[in-house]
């Protein structure tokens, strides 16, 4: 199952679409690759909203 994990970073908010089993292990995750962020929202993936508002994949979060 896909999640859609939001995020803030820096001030910055952002979201990801992730793989997991359930909504905990997609946030963790997201926490695992950016302990810094903190988790707004988990989510079901959305596929008609999420291809309106496309995310970047994880490890380009990471460089920025």
């Amino acid at each position: 199952m896909q999640f859609t994990v939001g995020f803030k970073l820096r001030e910055k908010t952002d979201h990801v679409v992730l793989d997991g089993e359930d909504a905990l292990a997609a946030a963790l995750k997201v926490k695992t690759e950016l302990p810094e962020a903190v988790i707004m929202y988990v989510r079901p993936q959305n596929r008609r909203g999420d291809t309106r508002h496309p995310s970047r994949a994880l490890a380009e979060d990471v460089l920025r």
